[in-house]
Formats: structure tokens, C-alpha cells, sequence
């Protein structure tokens, strides 16, 4: 026995000995300093957050997504266990971009679960470019970018395209398999774009070429049938949906603070919007009240005139941008402009936008700034990896919508009206239509009012009526704020932080004795990326106060 119980302490003190061996092999393999290692972690992550195939589509089943969950948290503590003391700003902001992603992930497992809850979820054709990175709202992996395709198609693309098309059907009949939640609104809303894709799967027969290629037009149809059928059962099912799509206050605090970096709660946003709002249609009175002995704005009235129009306001902003020192002007910026003028649109179709298009389309054209965005990815890629390609799951809103939004009344501010008073009522119209859909939709999300509710904010408290001669766009927008939390917000929540951003900036230039320079800060924001303006205001300042929220 004697013997026994030795030869048991040995084995004991062994397998303590493996273990802490064990330990120590572990923590030198996460405990790391090096920004090399955050690189070759979030390339293994964003190979991940891509899901596995089944049958040919992605898989988003319960089953697949639970034997993944390991795998994700062995991910999530890789990170946390980087240490990035003495690391510089820039590399600290690339490590929050990885946890924020991460955090987005976790978000949607748990939370939000947009391929159990959402319809437009499982949507697989896309036919234009988004004006943001990525497309908005809830996205699955399996989409066919129809934009990319330059018809008619190359042997090359040809093959891609029918690969493409061919995910379509499996993902339609796992969609039926998945689909298993029950937020009434997000369903029954989720049935327009499904209906809608089957529409556009019908007009890519009319694509050059397509109609004498058997096989693309069976692969064609195939897709149609399927989203027919997917419609069909959702249409059914519909019927025994009985609950709420907005995620709740708290939810949706988390999610602003943990995924998309915007140091704000859902209190804060209705306060904000509250006072756009306000602050929008007491400006409105007041422009009109300065400008009543003005003639007013003639819309565009043909084909002819609207195309004047159009080129003279985009002369007129590229020469404001140049001649005014605002921002440096690339080669890219003008033919990016110039691909998204816009045509006449008889007065009985204009929607909001095209509305005030039709008056002056200076206003509009300021928001695509997006347009500049997008061809500086394509054209001038970020130098950091983590910042080259587009942020998942949306964080970029408050940066890339934000900063579109800002730019309009800052624009304005500058100078670019001084020519066309009338043309700043514009300005401030689109200011209240954003604040007032935001609204709405934190409402929504809040589960305080329904999405028909909350468009009766967007609706009704947008100038001039300018939001009830068109409901596409009102159903268009209700939805994907309901199905993309802090989206709808992001215009004038993400304007406010690139204000809050310019004003510190300024303020320590001012500190410092030395002038504010406009294009300095715009160039310096460009060159960031597209990434969350509450980070990008620690970059170009140097001080984190603002992110104590998100900094826990």
C-alpha cells in the first residue's frame, strides 16, 4: 500500500506538472505585445466570421452556429489577451476595430439573430453598389453582387455568375428551416423584399446575352421558383406572428456602445434627434422669413433642364471643394460624382430626395460624399489591413452617414449657397427628414411604437410634406432601421460626433497657436478611413474622454 500511495503522489505531481506546463504553453501563446500578432488574428478571424457551406449555401442553422461557438470564444480571448500598452494611437483604434467586430458577432448570436428572426435576411441579389462599404443592414455571405458582372459576361464570369445564382435555391429552402422567430413586423416586411427579388431575378433575363444561354436561364429560373416558394411559405407563416422586432432600450445601448463605438445610450439618441429636430425647423422658419422677398426655386421641368441643372450644381460643388481650400480634391472625386447625377423624374414619382434634387441638386450631391469614400477604398487602399476593407456588420455608420450627413449643412455653412439662398431651405429639410426617421425608429426599437408608428414621425414631421408623395422610400427606410439598430440615428448621431471631433480639434489648435486649417481636418479624417467617428476623433486629437463608455 505503501508503494501504492507513492507511486500515486508521482502520478499527482506529474499530471500538476503537465497541467501548469500546460498553462504556461497557453499563456505564452495569447499573451503577445505585438501589433504583427492583432494582424494575423483578425485575418483568422474575418476567415471565421465567414460560415461554413451546406449544400452549396452558407450555413446558418442552430447546429452549425453552436459547434462554432468554441471556436469564436477561443478567438475573443486570443484578443483580450494582446497587450496593447505603449502601442500608438492608430494601433490601439485597429485593436478596438477587432473587438467591435467581434463584439457584433456575439451581438447577432445572441441577440439579434437576423437569419432566425429577419426574412430580408436571406435577400441574395444585390443589383447596385451600396454608397457605404458594405451593403446596410443585416447581410448574408451568399449574396450575387449583379453590379460587379459587366454584361454580356465574359467565359470567366459566366461561370461565376451561374455559381452564384446556383446558392440561391438551398439558401431559400434553408431559410424555411431557419426562420423559426417571431417578431411580427420584421416578417411581414421581410416578404416585400423577397417578392421583390423574384422581380429582379426576372429582369436579369433582359441582361445582354442571357436569353440564348440555356443554362444561365435555367439557373434563372431555378432562383425564381425558389424565392417564389420562400415568399409563399413566408406569406403563411406570417399569420401566427405575434411578436416584438425592436431589440429593447438596454439591448440597443449595448449594441451602440460595444459594436458600433458611439459613446451615446438610446436616451441620449432621442435627445439629440429630439433637438435636430427642433433646431432643423426653427432654422427652416427663419431661412424662409430672410428669404421671403427672394423668388422661390423652379423644379426641373423636362429632361433638358434637369441635365442643366445637374451638371451646373456639380461644376459648382467640385469648384467650391477646389477654390475654397475645403478639401483636397483627387482625380477620382469628379467621375465618381459624375456616375450618380441622376435623371429627370416627372413630379408625381419624386420621392423626398429626388424632390429637392429637382430644385437644386448641390444638397444631394453634398451627401455623396460617399461617392469620394468609396473611390478612395478602390483607389487608395488604407495602409492598415484592419482598415482596407469594409467594417462588418455596419460600423461604419456613424463615419460614413455621419459624416455624408454633416457635410451638408457644413458645406453650407462654408460658402457653397452663397449664391442660391433659397437652396439652404433644402439643407435644412433633409436635416429634419433624418432627424425625424431616426426617431422613429429608436421608437421602434425601443418597442414603444410600431414600424407604421414610426413612420408617422418620419412622415409627419418632415417639411412641406416633402415624405408622403412617395411610400416606397418611407417603407425602405422603417424597415432597415428595424432590421439594423443605430442605423437610422447614425445621419445625425454620427453628424454630431464629427462636430464634436472638428470642435476638439479646432479647440487644440486654437491651444496650441495655431490656426485651424478646414482642408487639414478633412484630409486628416479621409485619411483615417472609414471607421467610427467616435475613433477617428481620437486620432486626430489625441484624447479618449469621450470613449469612457465604450473603455470600460
Amino acid at each position: 500500500m505503501k508503494h501504492l500511495f507513492t507511486f500515486l503522489m508521482i502520478a499527482l505531481f506529474m499530471t500538476s506538472c503537465n497541467q501548469e506546463a500546460s498553462t504556461k504553453k497557453e499563456a505564452t501563446t495569447f499573451n503577445t505585445n505585438k501589433y504583427t500578432d492583432l494582424v494575423t488574428l483578425f485575418k483568422e478571424w474575418r476567415a471565421f466570421e465567414k460560415p461554413p457551406l451546406l449544400d452549396g449555401a452558407p450555413d446558418y442553422t442552430k447546429e452549425t452556429f453552436e459547434k462554432r461557438w468554441p471556436t469564436f470564444k477561443e478567438l475573443q480571448k486570443q484578443l483580450k489577451a494582446i497587450d496593447t500598452t505603449n502601442w500608438s494611437i492608430e494601433n490601439q483604434i485597429d485593436w478596438m476595430l477587432v473587438w467591435a467586430e467581434m463584439n457584433g458577432y456575439d451581438f447577432n448570436h445572441n441577440i439579434l439573430k437576423p437569419w432566425v428572426r429577419d426574412p430580408a435576411f436571406y435577400t441574395a441579389i444585390w443589383m447596385h453598389r451600396s454608397d457605404v462599404p458594405a451593403h446596410e443592414g443585416p447581410t448574408n455571405h451568399g449574396i450575387t453582387e449583379v453590379w460587379k458582372y459587366i454584361f454580356p459576361l465574359s467565359a470567366k464570369e459566366r461561370v461565376q455568375f451561374i455559381n452564384d445564382l446556383k446558392v440561391i435555391p438551398p439558401l431559400n429552402s434553408q431559410a424555411k428551416q431557419n426562420l423559426t422567430g417571431n417578431a411580427k413586423e420584421l416578417w411581414i416586411a421581410g416578404i416585400r423584399d423577397i417578392k421583390n427579388q423574384s422581380n429582379e431575378l426576372k429582369g436579369l433575363k433582359e441582361k445582354a446575352g442571357v436569353k440564348n444561354d440555356a443554362e444561365i436561364m435555367a439557373a434563372i429560373d431555378a432562383a425564381i421558383n425558389s424565392t417564389n416558394e420562400l415568399a409563399s411559405w413566408l406569406t403563411t407563416e406570417s399569420k401566427s406572428k405575434t411578436g416584438a422586432s425592436g431589440i429593447g432600450k438596454e439591448n440597443y445601448t449595448w449594441y451602440l456602445q460595444n459594436v458600433h463605438l458611439v459613446p451615446l445610450t438610446w436616451e441620449d439618441e432621442v435627445m439629440i434627434l429630439k433637438r435636430e429636430i427642433a433646431r432643423a425647423w426653427t432654422a427652416l422658419k427663419l431661412e424662409e422669413h430672410r428669404n421671403r422677398k427672394l423668388p422661390k426655386l423652379e423644379a426641373a421641368n423636362s429632361e433638358k433642364a434637369y441635365n442643366q441643372m445637374a451638371e451646373a450644381s456639380a461644376v459648382s460643388l467640385m469648384r467650391f471643394l477646389k477654390d475654397q481650400d475645403i478639401v483636397t480634391v483627387k482625380p477620382y472625386f469628379e467621375p465618381a460624382l459624375r456616375e450618380h447625377l441622376g435623371a429627370y423624374i416627372p413630379e408625381e414619382k419624386r420621392n423626398f430626395f429626388s424632390i429637392g434634387q429637382h430644385f437644386d441638386a448641390r444638397p444631394l450631391y453634398s451627401h455623396f460624399y460617399h461617392w469620394f469614400e468609396l473611390a478612395r477604398m478602390d483607389t487608395e487602399p488604407h495602409k492598415s489591413e484592419i482598415r482596407r476593407e469594409p467594417l462588418l456588420y455596419n460600423i461604419f455608420d456613424s463615419r460614413n452617414e455621419g459624416t455624408a450627413t454633416a457635410v451638408e449643412e457644413l458645406f453650407m455653412q462654408a460658402g457653397l449657397y452663397d449664391d442660391s439662398p433659397r437652396t439652404k431651405e433644402i439643407v435644412y429639410i433633409m436635416i429634419a427628414q433624418r432627424a425625424a426617421r431616426g426617431l422613429g425608429s429608436l421608437y421602434a426599437h425601443a418597442n414603444e411604437m410600431t414600424m407604421e408608428e414610426a413612420g408617422g414621425i418620419h412622415s409627419e414631421y418632415t417639411p412641406r410634406g416633402w415624405m408622403k408623395t412617395e411610400k416606397e422610400l418611407l417603407l425602405f427606410e422603417q424597415h432597415l432601421y428595424l432590421r439594423q439598430p443605430g442605423y437610422g440615428s447614425s445621419y445625425i448621431t454620427g453628424k454630431y460626433l464629427l462636430e464634436s471631433a472638428l470642435a476638439e480639434y479646432a479647440r487644440i489648435q486654437e491651444l496650441n497657436g495655431k490656426e485651424f486649417i478646414t482642408k487639414d481636418f478633412f484630409d486628416t479624417l479621409n485619411s483615417i478611413g472609414s471607421i467610427p467617428t467616435s475613433l477617428g476623433h481620437w486620432q486626430m486629437t489625441g484624447s479618449d474622454a469621450h470613449l469612457k463608455s465604450i473603455k470600460k
